[in-house]
């Protein structure tokens, strides 16, 4: 099982920055792919970005293509999510997640994070 915490959420403006990160620990962290998810109240959780543990290939959904960027550090168990010119849609909790496969589908992902709240405000 692998222990995942976020951090970096906050409040921010349209049109600001904020960067997520999430520590992984309990399993060889360069072995995971790695996932981002957020979920707005009512709303199902939704695929935000991925990257493989191979060359670290990344994956996004439509909604943040161009504004947000996954990495990760291997050294460190770290994978970040930058966010850019952040809109008020994009306010959710955000989620780290561990899987086995690269995948954009939330049940291909094992383990989770507590989550980190996000705002936007216009």
């Amino acid at each position: 099982q692998v222990q995942l915490v976020e951090s970096g959420g906050g409040s921010v403006q349209a049109g600001g920055s904020l960067r997520l990160s999430c520590v992984a620990s309990g399993r060889t962290f360069n072995s995971l792919n790695m996932g981002w998810f957020r979920q707005a109240p009512g709303k199902d959780r939704e695929f935000v970005a991925s990257i493989s543990w191979i060359v670290s290939m990344t994956y996004y959904g439509d909604s943040v293509k161009g504004r947000f960027t996954i990495s990760r550090d291997n050294a460190k168990n770290t994978v970040y999510l930058q966010m850019n010119s952040l809109k008020p849609e994009d306010t959710a909790v955000y989620y780290c997640a561990s899987a086995g496969v690269i995948s954009r589908y939330k049940e291909a992902y094992r383990d989770w994070g507590q989550g980190t709240q996000v705002t936007v405000s216009s």
